[in-house]
């Protein structure tokens, strides 16, 4: 959420900044009151834009080689690679209590205060229409007693009483300009924009600009009908009286009146000016590269093998249309393949069915791991001790490691990584030795902290007794996926 609030900044700003720099000063009205609307509400929708054209300009190393690491597979060197036993996955699901999140709690205040204060603007202007309103075809006027008032607001002209029929018939012919081009829109957009982003001052700058525009535009279209000289005296000689209410257009306004004189002034822009407007182009590329490219981008975004396997596996536990049995056997199926990707190794590429057969006759070596389904006796658990077949000790060993992985993983740790609901996945492989120990403890997790403690977890479990073939201890290698759902 932060990035995106800051992408969304940041892409405003660039918008701006090409506006005050090359766009503010031309007479182009029309198009640059376009720019001022279309660029706030096209940054909030950059920061979702993704494209693959975009991230091959820049290569995915380059944009995350500062920060992150690239892991390559592990690299066996000999004639043997180790054969694993997949264990079943344990499950560890966390009570989380409820917690406040301040940002999330500031964010809601300001956006209530923001929008207090649009109502509070809002019953200000709606006291002004119980005043009594003269119909038009396409407007109408509304005369605040004892005032010199003047401004618009969606079709409605509100003029104080005291301004003399003169300046009053320049007044309507300017404040009807608003009127038919629907001004009011405009700053009401921006008013939404402010509840929503109201932390974002841009918002309040563009608010400014697009009120001055307006401004320009309806000065531009009545100076067709009278001299400049008869407007400006107009403009100088009035006496202000103003509301502060940001969402009307306003005549009389001390800060606009010195702007629009000068813009009044100046020459009409050239034709070839309106070629700064592609400024935009190249800017808005540099987004697009920036967001196709970042971690955040779609297209940037490259996915472990664990993390792939994690989106599959939730997706089958919410699948409604699957019993319980079919998804722990779809889940069993994956974390198998899974662990064989994570160590690199496929049993049928290193044993072929005869050697398997040769192996139940022979006994261990000090460099070959036993496959564990071909073991004559797996290694077992304290406690399994009175089991009598592989199976029985298998299912004890799985149900004594799942008891201890749950009871003493950090939990703590794992909410502080995850949000409600999120699932999280720790891979882990060790060996069992040939004296019953834990060896070679390795893990896989999108967090190195998750890592470390799966690490010391693994390392907790008590010595076992050794697997044997033919009667010689030997060892063995075990993959074990850790789940954590908060």
């Amino acid at each position: 959420m932060l990035r995106y609030l800051l992408q969304i900044i940041l892409f405003q700003l660039a918008f701006l900044l090409v506006y005050e720099l090359f766009l503010k000063k031309e007479t182009f009205f029309t198009a640059n009151r376009w720019y001022l609307l279309l660029t706030p509400v096209l940054s909030l929708a950059l920061p979702f834009a993704s494209f693959s054209i975009f991230s091959e300009v820049l290569p995915a190393s380059t944009v995350t080689a500062i920060n992150n690491t690239i892991k390559l597979p592990e690299v066996f060197i000999g004639g043997n690679q180790p054969q694993v036993e997949q264990l079943p996955t344990v499950h560890i699901k966390s009570e989380r209590e409820i917690a406040i999140n301040w940002w999330l709690v500031l964010y809601g205040l300001g956006s209530l205060i923001s929008l207090l204060l649009f109502f509070k603007r809002w019953s200000v202007l709606g006291k002004l229409f119980k005043y009594k309103a003269e119909e038009k075809k396409d407007f109408r006027i509304i005369e605040i007693p004892n005032s010199k008032m003047a401004f618009t607001f969606l079709k409605t002209v509100f003029l104080g009483s005291e301004i003399s029929a003169e300046e009053r018939e320049q007044i309507l012919a300017h404040e009807l300009i608003h009127v038919s081009q629907k001004h009011s829109f405009d700053l009401l957009l921006f008013e939404i924009l402010k509840v929503l982003l109201w932390f974002n001052p841009l918002v309040y700058v563009f608010q400014n600009r697009i009120a001055l525009l307006h401004e320009f535009i309806a000065d531009e279209q009545v100076l067709k009908q009278t001299s400049k000289k008869h407007y400006f005296n107009q403009l100088l000689n009035s006496a202000f009286e103003t509301q502060n209410l940001s969402f009307t257009n306003q005549f009389f306004n001390h800060s606009l009146i010195k702007k629009r004189i000068v813009m009044l002034q100046k020459n009409k822009s050239k034709a070839i000016a309106k070629f700064k407007f592609l400024l935009v182009v190249p800017v808005l590329a540099m987004m697009l590269i920036y967001v196709s490219c970042s971690d955040g981008g779609a297209s940037m975004k490259k996915e472990s093998p664990t993390e792939s396997f994690s989106q599959i596996i939730n997706s089958i536990e919410t699948r409604d249309n699957l019993s319980s049995e079919e998804k722990e056997a779809l889940i069993s199926a994956l974390n198998e393949v899974e662990a064989k990707m994570e160590n690199d190794q496929n049993l049928e590429d290193i044993l072929t069915k005869n050697e398997i057969q040769n192996l139940k006759g022979k006994p261990a070596s000090d460099d070959v791991d036993i496959p564990f389904s071909v073991i004559e006796e797996v290694p077992i658990f304290p406690g399994c001790e009175g089991l009598r077949t592989n199976e029985e000790r298998k299912a004890c060993m799985a149900e004594k490691i799942q008891q201890m992985i749950v009871d003493e993983f950090n939990t703590e740790l794992w909410k502080s990584l995850t949000k409600e609901g999120e699932v999280l996945r720790v891979i882990t492989q060790f060996r069992i030795d040939e004296n019953g120990k834990i060896q070679n403890v390795k893990t896989r997790a999108p967090h190195a902290l998750l890592e470390e403690e799966a690490k010391r977890v693994i390392k907790t479990l008590p010595q076992m007794k050794p697997g044997k073939q033919r009667g010689v201890a030997t060892s063995v290698m075990y993959s074990l996926p850790i789940v954590f759902q908060n």
